[in-house]
């Protein structure tokens, strides 16, 4: 198990998700935001954008403030052009997630655009 000062990077862009939900089940907000660029943009449904580690900090401030459980969906392979990966996945309730990742320097991988649930 990582501390939340070394958090285990994504070697795969679908490395991202999986961290997703064991991070959100563990409630940890700081490991949410780390896997995002710093001005990463996270988009819902409703038309509501924030943008950047402050803003995307309180959506999970607020979100794991509930305490959900969150079960992994079924990830699609993803689609690698370059330094850009789309990742998508298939959640229980029938909703997609969609997701822009970006390679870093270092070789591991951030989000950059990340809209949680198209229905």
């Amino acid at each position: 198990m990582t501390t939340p000062t070394r958090r285990q990077p994504a070697a795969d862009p679908n490395d991202l998700a999986r961290f997703f939900v064991e991070r959100a089940n563990a409630g940890d907000v700081e490991g949410l935001v780390a896997l995002y660029e710093p001005g990463a943009v996270l988009a819902f449904p409703t038309g509501d954008v924030v943008t950047g580690h402050a803003e995307i900090r309180q959506v999970y401030e607020e979100f794991l403030a509930d305490g959900p459980v969150l079960t992994p969906g079924r990830q699609r392979p993803p689609l690698v052009s370059g330094a850009l990966a789309l990742t998508s996945t298939e959640l229980d309730s029938g909703a997609v997630t969609v997701e822009i990742a970006h390679r870093q320097p270092d070789g591991f991988w951030l989000w950059a655009v990340d809209q949680p649930a198209l229905l």
